[in-house]
């Protein structure tokens, strides 16, 4: 039976994987068309972080998310066609064409937003996990930062907050190696970003993202230590993105063969290895990859038919009237 639950759930994360991986190679596409403005943060090749860890939430926990935060929406449940339609600036997107690319945002999945200023979305996450808290709802907020966020000052509010109160939050660093173009040893003086958690009597904890199930566990169990106990977790996910910073880096500062190197580790490629080890059919893991297709070019199709936003809209969403 537990061999059976775990395949089904890996079916799980590959399909999320490939469908992150899908969306965000079409969203590269259509950058290059010109139709997507601005900034646009690529998750490609971290897809096993968000997967792994937003599976191992229940429907009334929270999320707040950084600017790269499209792998973290399409793993919460939000659709591609709402994301998607984000990006190209329309009506019908999670914000209404009015965030982009670093502001999804979703109520119905308490999805609270991916937040452009960096490390600043720390303290909020302990806010919304000290509300759950004040409440005694069973919520558990799940805060994704990338590790250049580990040097601002409201990483140190935020796990300050939430260690010295209990709060039910679970606090995930991205440690893709890079924070934007300057790599971890010219901004953080320890390569192990997991022992700054002592500093907050909380525990830490560092794991590579390459194997998803294992991940995934020690997701869960942090969850549910912060559910029934209160107790707040630091976890160092060590990953790696295959694009550069934004659109418009082109990752010249890599090492030679250092992408080459990570590729061959890839996540999405590992989890389809450990399924056909536990029996599942190539063809199935190919129905998969043709499912995802087609809903992404279904939400392409839908992001380019879509209206813009009416120009009344601006003050809708800019002033409160009194």
């Amino acid at each position: 039976m537990a061999a059976t639950v775990k395949t089904r759930k890996l079916l799980q994360f590959y399909e999320q994987m490939v469908l992150i991986r899908r969306f965000e190679e079409a969203a590269a596409k259509a950058y290059a068309a010109g139709k997507i403005k601005g900034f646009c943060h690529l998750y490609i090749g971290q897809e096993a972080v968000a997967a792994g860890a937003i599976g191992a939430l229940e429907k009334q926990d929270y999320v707040v998310s950084t600017y790269r935060d499209h792998g973290h929406a399409l793993a919460r449940g939000m659709s591609a066609r709402e994301c998607m339609a984000e990006l190209f600036g329309k009506e019908t997107g999670c914000s209404k064409g009015l965030g982009g690319s670093m502001h999804f945002f979703s109520k119905e999945h308490n999805f609270m937003g991916g937040h452009g200023i960096v490390g600043g979305h720390i303290a909020l996450a302990a806010g919304i996990a000290f509300g759950s808290r004040y409440k005694r709802e069973r919520a558990v907020t799940l805060c994704f930062m990338g590790d250049g966020a580990v040097n601002i000052g409201g990483f140190h509010e935020g796990l300050t907050y939430a260690a010295l109160w209990n709060l039910p939050v679970v606090f995930i660093v991205e440690n893709n190696l890079y924070s934007m173009g300057t790599p971890l040893y010219r901004h953080l003086p320890v390569e192990d970003i997991s022992i700054k958690a002592a500093g907050y009597g909380m525990k830490g904890i560092r794991i590579e993202t390459t194997d998803i199930w294992e991940f995934h566990e020690t997701l869960r169990e942090a969850v549910n230590r912060a559910r029934s106990q209160n107790e707040p977790t630091f976890i160092e996910a060590v990953t790696y993105r295959y694009r550069g910073h934004s659109m418009s880096d082109p990752a010249k500062y890599r090492p030679q063969n250092e992408l080459e190197r990570k590729k061959e580790q890839d996540p999405i490629d590992t989890c389809a290895k450990t399924l056909l080890e536990l029996g599942i059919n190539q063809s199935q893991l190919d129905d998969i990859q043709q499912k995802v297709k087609a809903t992404i070019d279904d939400a392409v199709k839908f992001a380019e038919e879509s209206p813009f936003p009416p120009l009344a809209m601006l003050h809708k969403y800019t002033y409160v009237n009194p």
